[in-house]
């Protein structure tokens, strides 16, 4: 889904992180509580779990702009702070950003434009990668999880296949290699969403779009999906995998919806049509990571015939169990439906979101999703934001709330309380490995306040073997210089209370080594 895409629809329907525990804090990073879980998370059944077992329904929005040609989030050139439109969108209930991106904002020298450089001077000269950092930071500190979505395979726009000319089969393997090392160990970032809406070109028999399950190693898109998702896994085994549907199973415009469930040829919306993933599931090296994200939309986008249906709503669960909804009710895996939207303009628009809500079910034992999008700028859905960026839909917000499960932090800023005494605790340091790979480890480094008072701005220091460098870390600023390590509190969480501890994780290049000499203060 785009900017504007009702043209192209209709063809295609005729047819293991630690969570900071400090105590003066009045909320964490990402995983840190209820909304979104502790830690990575994994699968069991149709459920999404975090690392205590634990079920999660991720309740989110797509922040969409990284896949253009401005190769950054839209939106930035408005005057609401990129921030305060993070800030404002944990506090409405969203817990998970899905961001989609093109290959070409990857690579070397790609150029992020549209941006005020008044609203948002800390983004200035920065590249879509490292604006795309700050953004996971911040969503993180807010306790919200992120989703990245291969949306382009450049900017020009969408493709039926995973692969174009320009962008072939092992660039876009590669790149999720990348973005998946990048982040490894970093428990904001949940997963990759392989490819976005995978559909059918031509006509039978010579259909040349995306198929499930027909063996064409070029255009089965289960398969693809399982080379690219096991890539992915190679490098980080945390991440869940998010396979979307095809529109037609055949990759070509053979059929349109004839009324009849059990017609598994019948063309749904692009990426919306997983009927084929029961008899054909995607598999995956690492077990309990897959999660099926299907797409679905209202009239604003394509008037289907469903929506003409003398029983309308009453026949739209059984189209929605035909196309994704099985999966979840037979316990095959998890559903995140990775977009859904409107404009909602029309009453018949209401009653489909209305009831597509409904079919997800309540509380955290819901189906997940995120909503398409948080942009105004959405040429057939509109967004959340209104065209000033800062101000909301509440029609389309009132819809969407009693489903909505907040990140903790949601609310605002996340402030820290000012203790009220102040000389220095004692601490203590300890240490464990949490994995390793060729090249390089994860470690977790656990600061703990042992005594009676609260250590205003708590430091680290360790010292690791020559070779050995820093790639990234969180839940704490973390430098090298040579062969000592400095971590010390970041802004929203400098205090240490009396009794509570800090576990700070990060990734290195070089081999694997424990720490030495380390102290605290």
């Amino acid at each position: 889904m785009h900017l504007s895409k009702a043209m192209t629809a209709a063809l295609a329907t005729l047819v293991a992180g630690a969570a900071i525990t400090v105590a003066v804090a009045t909320a964490g990073p990402a995983g840190a509580a209820a909304g979104t879980g502790t830690g990575y998370l994994h699968t069991s059944g149709n459920k999404i779990v975090d690392s205590t077992g634990a079920t999660v329904r991720l309740t989110g929005i797509n922040w969409f702009g990284m896949e253009t040609d401005n190769k950054t989030f839209h939106g930035l050139w408005s005057s609401n702070p990129w921030k305060s439109q993070i800030d404002k969108m944990a506090s409405l209930g969203y817990n998970t950003l899905r961001v989609p991106y093109s290959n070409d904002a990857l690579k070397s020298g790609a150029t992020a434009t549209g941006i005020n450089d008044y609203v948002n001077p800390d983004l200035i000269g920065l590249s879509p990668l490292q604006i795309l950092d700050k953004v996971i930071d911040y969503a993180g500190v807010k306790g919200m999880r992120i989703i990245l979505d291969r949306h382009r395979p450049t900017a020009a726009g969408q493709s039926p296949l995973w692969y174009v000319s320009a962008t072939p089969e092992s660039t876009w393997i590669n790149d999720w290699k990348a973005l998946a090392q990048r982040y490894a160990g970093n428990t904001t970032v949940i997963g990759a969403d392989l490819h976005n809406e995978p559909h059918a070109e031509g006509t039978n028999p010579n259909a040349t779009g995306a198929c499930w399950g027909c063996g064409d190693q070029a255009r089965d898109w289960r398969l693809a999906a399982e080379r690219a998702g096991n890539a992915v896994l190679s490098v980080n085994p945390n991440w869940l995998i998010f396979v979307e549907g095809v529109s037609c199973p055949s990759g070509g415009l053979s059929n349109v919806w004839d009324g009849d469930p059990s017609n598994d040829e019948d063309c749904g919306w692009w990426g919306g049509n997983l009927s084929k993933a029961g008899q054909f599931p995607v598999r995956l090296n690492v077990a309990n990571r897959l999660v099926y994200s299907p797409h679905e939309y209202a009239t604003s986008v394509y008037h289907q015939s469903w929506f003409d249906a003398p029983d309308y709503p009453a026949n739209m669960p059984a189209i929605w169990d035909k196309y994704w909804g099985y999966l979840y009710k037979q316990n095959i895996a998890p559903i995140m439906m990775g977009e859904f939207g409107t404009t909602l303009t029309a009453n018949v628009d209401k009653i489909w979101l209305q009831e597509l809500m409904k079919y997800t079910g309540t509380g955290v034992n819901g189906m997940s999703f995120t909503y398409w999008s948080w942009n105004p700028n959405s040429g057939d859905t509109g967004g959340i934001a209104n065209d000033d960026w800062t101000t909301i839909n509440q029609a389309k917000q009132d819809i969407l709330q009693p489903y909505l499960i907040p990140p903790v932090g949601g609310s605002g800023p996340t402030p820290t309380v000012t203790p009220t005494v102040n000389p220095p605790g004692q601490c203590t340091v300890t240490y464990k490995q949490t994995n390793a790979w060729q090249g390089g480890f994860q470690g977790e480094v656990t600061v703990k306040n042992t005594g009676t008072a609260a250590i205003a701005s708590w430091s680290a220091n360790w010292t690791l073997p020559s070779g050995v460098t820093l790639n990234n870390a969180w839940n704490a600023v973390v430098t090298q210089s040579g062969t000592t390590w400095t971590a010390k509190g970041p802004d929203w969480a400098k205090s240490l209370a009396a009794g509570a501890s800090v576990a700070i994780g990060f990734t290195a290049n070089g081999p694997a080594a424990t720490p030495s000499g380390a102290t605290c203060s």
